[in-house]
């Protein structure tokens, strides 16, 4: 099973392509350009380097946000596309929840963060661990000190932040349970969308 992901609902812009659940490539760009202008080439360029067609690919996801609606639409747009002149199946999933798909067999609370902009941040939780990620609250819009106080509850857990408000809520929240989010996984998306596409479609 090949399946081509696509991230677009902030500034950055990802695109991933996952056989079997193994990630062949990933493809990350935050640049002035609009979405509708990077998502394709990072497509093709994926493709090429992998030696693969997009008659190869099985299924597309695309993360439906929370975020950007211009972005969310643009990825829609994309994949609809792709899918429809393809006849291949698509599914969308939660850009918050594709976000914590990445800290599967991370063992804590996982928060992913995107800026929502006037002190407003997008988030859910999910705890992590052992290859599975549980959802314990709703995506949702709250003000950064809402959130703070909203963790205190998982105060004997490890929490991770994720996304680009992981600055604004990492200077807010103090607690002694915060634990330092590897680079490599605070603001990575068409990967989970990938991983979570392939388990709510099959």
């Amino acid at each position: 099973m090949l399946i081509m992901a696509f991230e677009s609902s902030a500034k950055p812009a990802s695109a991933a392509l996952m056989k079997d659940g193994q990630l062949l490539a990933q493809y990350f760009q935050c640049s002035a350009l609009t979405h509708s202008r990077t998502l394709l080439p990072m497509a093709e360029d994926m493709l090429k380097n992998a030696e693969l067609t997009i008659d190869d690919v099985d299924m597309f996801a695309v993360a439906h946000g929370p975020g950007s609606f211009t972005g969310v639409r643009i990825g829609a747009a994309t994949v609809k596309g792709l899918a429809f002149a393809e006849n291949k199946p698509c599914v969308a999933v939660s850009t918050l929840e594709a976000m914590a798909e990445n800290f599967k067999d991370v063992s804590g609370i996982v928060c992913p963060v995107i800026n929502a902009r006037r002190s407003q941040l997008y988030c859910a939780l999910f705890r992590c661990g052992g290859g599975k990620t549980e959802r314990l609250t709703p995506d949702d819009t709250i003000a950064s000190e809402e959130l703070a106080g909203m963790l205190t509850a998982y105060k004997d857990e490890p929490i991770y932040f994720t996304g680009d408000g992981y600055d604004i809520i990492d200077r807010i929240f103090d607690g002694a349970n915060k634990k330092t989010t590897p680079a490599a996984l605070r603001d990575v998306r068409a990967v989970g969308a990938a991983w979570l596409g392939e388990r709510i479609y099959f």
